[in-house]
């Protein structure tokens, strides 16, 4: 962990619990992992913003020389204020109104379309534009059924059997048909999904002969168990490599250019969630490690059952012995929310906590701040970043009870 406990009471003192704080070592790191995935210098990665959309991590991530997704106006409005110019900027939309894609045109931003009534529409408000096109090849992954985005259970994409509805529509409409993209599902491990997943895709991609780019997906998971293994990426890229050279043979583009959008593989082992223990107790059976996370804070175990890796940071209470105290027990770690499902960890081994410990949730760098709310009127909490330097510098500001009220009509 890249912070020590003398660190962790100190900031959780200054900047109060829950804490998001981020390692700019690490986030920088993940970049560059994700840069040198292939050789081929027609190789481009875009970050999927919505896994975290800090405006600070969004310029170290630009530093770093990545692109950007973006999935909403709001996105779009952010990453723009990062300094991402617009041809940097992809907006993959899904669902969107005719007003968000004139948001996106006005300011020159490329739109990706899944659906052909998106398609159509898209065609009415800008004759001749360019566009591109989510396909859904029948393959998907993901750690759950709720972030598998492909295959025949998912909303997202456009079936290769409707290819001939595609090009009529672009026909129609005189449009530029610059990009196809794709995305299987969130968190696999095994690089084999992925490649799997590249093979289908490239088969679409081959019914348009003149594309500028193909952009097939992310989805690159981390370990959040500590029995699973790392992606190899060494190998991933390898297999890569010779699935698109292949392509490349028989495509009459060779100057193509291909995408990946890696979101929680940037970002997630870059982030831990501070929080405080406010209370322990025995009902029927069961220890509950009461914290002040409520699934307002973290929302991913609640909604997805996942699991993070969870340390007990004892107080400095000057007793030695009760510091030094590596008593283990099984509880159930719960937040504070008016919920009986606001779970964090059930019948987890821990280290015997007290009133007054810190909770560590580690790898909570995505999908953890994003997706926060102000349910039960809680407090949305800080975020820090520690620098190249081991300095901590606050990037965003907890909310205040003025802040829950300051977008009521006066």
């Amino acid at each position: 962990m890249f912070l020590s406990n003398d660190m962790i009471f100190s900031l959780t003192k200054k900047y109060g619990t829950p804490l998001y704080v981020y390692s700019e070592q690490i986030l920088r790191e993940r970049c560059r992992e994700m840069k040198n995935l292939l050789p081929n210098k027609s190789f481009k990665v875009n970050y999927s913003a919505k896994a975290n959309t800090n405006l600070e991590l969004l310029k170290i991530i630009k530093e770093e020389g990545l692109d950007v997704d973006a999935m909403s106006p709001g996105e779009i409005y952010i990453e723009q204020l990062a300094g991402f110019e617009s041809k940097q900027i992809f907006f993959i939309s899904n669902n969107i109104s005719a007003e968000e894609m004139r948001f996106a045109i006005d300011r020159d931003i490329l739109i990706s379309v899944d659906s052909l009534s998106q398609l159509e529409m898209y065609g009415q408000i800008n004759s001749g534009g360019k566009i591109a096109v989510r396909f859904n090849p029948g393959k998907g992954a993901g750690h759950h059924e709720k972030v598998i985005t492909a295959g025949k259970k998912t909303k997202f994409g456009v079936q290769k059997e409707q290819i001939p509805q595609v090009k009529d529509i672009i026909r129609k409409y005189n449009l530029k048909l610059v990009g196809i993209n794709q995305h299987i599902g969130s968190l696999f491990l095994d690089w084999r999904d992925y490649i799997d997943g590249v093979c289908s895709f490239i088969e679409i991609a081959k019914e348009f002969p003149d594309l500028s780019f193909i952009d097939i997906g992310g989805g690159f998971g981390v370990p959040y168990k500590p029995d699973e293994s790392r992606l190899d990426l060494n190998r991933l890229g390898k297999e890569l490599d010779i699935v698109l050279k292949g392509f490349l043979e028989e495509y009459p583009n060779k100057d193509i250019i291909f995408k990946i959008e890696p979101g929680r593989y940037i970002v997630a082992e870059c982030g831990v969630l501070l929080g405080s223990i406010n209370s322990v107790k025995n009902s029927f059976g069961t220890t509950y490690v009461g914290t002040d996370i409520g699934f307002n804070v973290l929302a991913r175990p609640v909604m997805y059952d996942s699991y993070h890796e969870m340390e007990i940071v004892k107080r400095n209470t000057g007793n030695d012995d009760k510091n030094n105290n590596d008593t283990r027990l099984t509880a159930t770690i719960v937040g504070n929310i008016c919920e009986s499902g606001d779970i964090l960890a059930r019948d987890r081994e821990i280290k015997a906590a007290d009133v007054g410990d810190k909770l560590v949730i580690f790898n909570a760098g995505a999908y953890g701040y994003v997706m926060s709310s102000n349910y039960n009127c809680r407090l949305r909490p800080a975020e820090v970043l520690i620098d190249l330097n081991g300095e901590a510098r606050l990037i965003r500001k907890r909310d205040t009870l003025e802040s829950l009220a300051q977008n009521f009509p006066t």
